[in-house]
């Protein structure tokens, strides 16, 4: 009888001949399986072929492609242990076949033999292309990949990328030690990473003084500015609106001299009583507000009541 959990123990934790490893630290280790019918080439529980007693793939041989099922009603027999199936070069109905022999079998092992037919495809796709350039004189170049070379390039390209953060460090630091007047007046040192410090200070000065107008630009644009709304010849006519006075019969005046008079008496007086303060500009603070006064007198009274009286 087959145990399929007994057979995984003793592949994963003691020893497999199919079984390899790529990598030498412990994360970038890697298991692969050289089985001839693993799906997936990888070595773990649901790829291995040795421990799944119901089990399939797909191979390719001389260009057919071929399905092998494995079940376990032929396990005593390792002579018949895969039934071979070929499968047609249609690839949608290499699909529906697959499918239809693998119906009762998990969908993880259906869905990665797809996988495998769809690249088995693809490459038998370009093999023929490749022969019938061949057979009709135009002959594909085909490239080779030199993977010594390809890491030596990428060691040079790292060290070159670090070689060109230390020259840019040196010219900040040559830059810094200039400024600070450390080596006098002699200089000996390559003149070219020194004129490119140079530009390069000079650029970023330029920028900031940019800067700055654009600040000090958009500050002006900003501000804002109060101004009074009236000049001093309106507040002029104002005054002399407000000393206007109702005269009758529809008519307006100035005050009479008299009262005029009396009030420059009476304004004599009180200087003379009071000592004379310095007057003091008076600044509005507010919108300007106009207030209008009725007053009624005992002559136009007595006016109303005698064209009352005729009426």
């Amino acid at each position: 009888m087959q145990h399929d959990e007994m057979i995984w123990q003793v592949i994963n934790h003691q020893f497999c001949s199919y079984k390899t490893t790529i990598g030498k630290a412990l994360s970038d280790k890697t298991h692969f399986c050289r089985h001839p019918y693993s799906v997936t080439g990888l070595c773990n529980r649901t790829s291995c072929p040795l421990a799944n007693s119901r089990y399939a793939t797909i191979r390719e041989e001389e260009g057919k492609i071929s399905l092998y099922i494995k079940t376990v009603e032929r396990a005593h027999s390792p002579k018949n242990l895969w039934e071979r199936i070929t499968l047609s070069r249609n690839y949608s109905k290499a699909l529906a076949q697959i499918d239809e022999h693998l119906a009762y079998f998990p969908k993880v092992l259906i869905h990665r033999n797809k996988q495998r037919l769809t690249k088995i495809h693809q490459y038998l796709i370009r093999m023929r292309k490749i022969e019938l350039k061949a057979r009709a004189g135009r002959k594909a170049k085909v490239v080779g990949i030199h993977r010594k070379i390809e890491q030596r390039e990428e060691r040079r390209e790292r060290k070159a990328l670090i070689a060109a953060k230390l020259e840019k460090s040196i010219e900040k630091e040559l830059v810094q030690r200039l400024a600070k007047g450390a080596y006098g007046d002699i200089y000996n040192f390559p003149e070219m990473s020194y004129n490119k410090a140079l530009d390069h200070a000079e650029e970023e000065e330029e920028v900031e003084e940019e800067t700055e107008s654009e600040s000090e630009e958009e500050e002006e644009e900003g501000l804002v500015e109060y101004v009074e709304d009236l000049d001093s010849e309106e507040e002029e006519m104002e005054d002399d609106m407000e000393d206007m006075d109702y005269m009758g019969d529809g008519k307006w005046g100035k005050g009479s001299d008299d009262d005029s008079d009396e009030s420059n008496d009476s304004s004599s007086d009180s200087d003379d009583e009071k000592p004379k303060k310095p007057k003091k500009e008076n600044r509005r603070r507010g919108p300007r507000v106009e207030i209008e006064y009725e007053e009624e007198r005992e002559d136009e009274q007595q006016e109303m009541v005698a064209a009352t009286n005729d009426w």
